[in-house]
C-alpha cells in the first residue's frame, strides 16, 4: 500500500504531459503542440481583466488567434470543440479583427498548470480563447470556450442544421428568429435540438420533449438564470445566464424560439 501510494505521489508531482491543437481549416490542416505555441514568436505574456471562466484576473501566455486561422475569411463559421463535447459555433469576423477586442489562444504550460475550474474540475487548459477587451465588440461567455482541442472551418449553422430553422414565413424581425439567434450564440455549445447540432454536453431541447412543455415559465426562467438554484448536483455544467448576458427581452426571445419549435419536430 505505502509503495502505491509512493508511486501516486510520484505521478501527481510530474508535469502535464503537452497536448496538441488540432486545426481543420477546409483545405488546411495542421497540429500545434502546447511547446510550439509557448515558443510562438508572436506569444505573449497578457492580462484579462476579468475573466469569464475563472471569474477574476488572470494572466497568460497567449498568441493572437488570428495568426493561427490561415486561409480563414471574416465571412466563414468555425466551431471549437472542446474535450468534454462543448462545441461552440463562432463567425469568423470577430477572431480574425486585431481589436479594439482581439481573440487570444491562452496556452497552458504542462510546467505551470493553471489552476482548477473548481473544486474535482480540470483547469481551462489546454487551450483556451480569452478575449482582450471583450465589451468594445459585445463579445458574449459562449465565446470564451475552454479545454479546445479542435478549431475547425464549417458551413453556417443554417446550411448544416436546416431542422433548426424557424417557420420562413415569419417575418424578419420575429422575436422567434432574434431567438434562434441567441440559441445558437449561447445553447447550440451544449445542447442539440431535433437532433441537429454537434455538442454532446446536454440534452436535447425539443426530442423528446421541449421543455416549454414541461416545465413552468416561472421555474424555466429560474433554470436559465440560475441553473444550482433550482436543481443541484456535483457534476451540473450549465451556467447562470444573468441579466449582464442575456437581458429579459432577449430571454423571452429565446423562450419564443423554443415555443414555436415545439410545433416543428421532424
Amino acid at each position: 500500500m505505502r509503495h502505491c501510494l509512493v508511486l501516486l505521489a510520484l505521478l501527481l508531482s510530474l508535469p502535464l504531459s503537452a497536448a496538441q491543437l488540432h486545426l481543420e481549416l477546409g483545405a488546411t490542416s495542421r497540429q500545434w503542440s502546447s511547446a510550439e505555441l509557448l515558443a510562438h514568436p508572436q506569444a505573449r505574456e497578457i492580462s484579462i481583466d476579468q475573466d469569464v471562466s475563472y471569474q477574476q484576473p488572470m494572466h497568460y501566455r497567449a498568441v493572437p488567434l488570428a495568426l493561427l486561422l490561415e486561409g480563414v475569411n471574416a465571412s466563414d463559421h468555425l466551431q471549437a470543440v472542446a474535450l468534454d463535447g462543448f462545441a461552440a459555433e463562432m463567425p469568423a469576423a470577430p477572431l480574425l479583427q486585431r481589436g479594439p477586442a482581439q481573440a487570444w489562444l491562452a496556452v497552458e504550460d504542462p510546467g505551470k498548470p493553471w489552476p482548477a475550474l473548481g473544486q474535482g474540475k480540470p483547469s481551462a487548459g489546454p487551450f483556451y480563447l480569452v478575449w482582450t477587451a471583450p465589451q468594445a465588440s459585445g463579445i458574449r461567455p459562449e465565446q470564451w470556450p475552454y479545454q479546445i482541442s479542435t478549431i475547425r472551418k464549417l458551413a453556417s449553422v443554417e446550411a448544416r442544421f436546416p431542422t433548426l430553422l424557424p417557420d420562413s414565413k415569419l417575418p424578419a424581425d420575429s422575436p422567434v428568429r432574434q431567438g434562434f439567434a441567441l440559441f445558437q450564440q449561447n445553447c447550440l455549445a451544449c445542447h442539440r435540438l431535433n437532433g441537429a447540432g454537434d455538442a454532446q454536453l446536454g440534452p436535447d431541447l425539443n426530442v423528446p420533449h421541449n421543455p416549454t412543455e414541461y416545465f413552468q415559465p416561472g421555474y424555466l426562467r429560474q433554470l436559465i438564470r440560475d441553473p444550482q438554484s433550482l436543481r443541484q448536483w456535483p457534476q451540473a455544467k450549465m451556467p447562470a445566464f444573468t441579466q449582464s448576458v442575456l437581458s429579459d427581452q432577449e430571454l423571452d426571445n429565446l423562450l419564443a424560439y423554443l415555443a414555436h419549435m415545439a410545433k416543428r419536430r421532424p
